[in-house]
């Protein structure tokens, strides 16, 4: 198992965001995720929103960097994802 974050290319609110996901476990995720002090205000149904300024720490805490489109193949292999036709239902 392995939490990933994209890379913060995601600009809201004046500022960039990155994704921050589980390829296994969705407890995996909240476990980091709060471990690490993301709010869970930030998670959205299959991923968390992370500004630019906390990727680096969550690199450090070993979430592995990976590409926007490795996070979405692992995601999607994972069966995690939420698809946008299921978010608007």
């Amino acid at each position: 198992m392995a939490i990933l974050v994209d890379d913060p290319i995601w600009p809201a609110h004046g500022r960039l965001w990155a994704h921050l996901v589980s390829d296994a476990d969705l407890s995996e995720l909240h476990a980091f995720a709060a471990a690490h002090g993301v709010p869970a205000r930030s998670f959205d149904r299959d991923h968390y929103d992370v500004p630019q300024d906390v990727v680096p720490r969550l690199i450090a805490g070993g979430a592995r960097h990976v590409t926007g489109k490795e996070l979405v193949r692992a995601l999607i292999a994972s069966g995690l994802r939420v698809t946008a036709r299921e978010r608007r239902s």
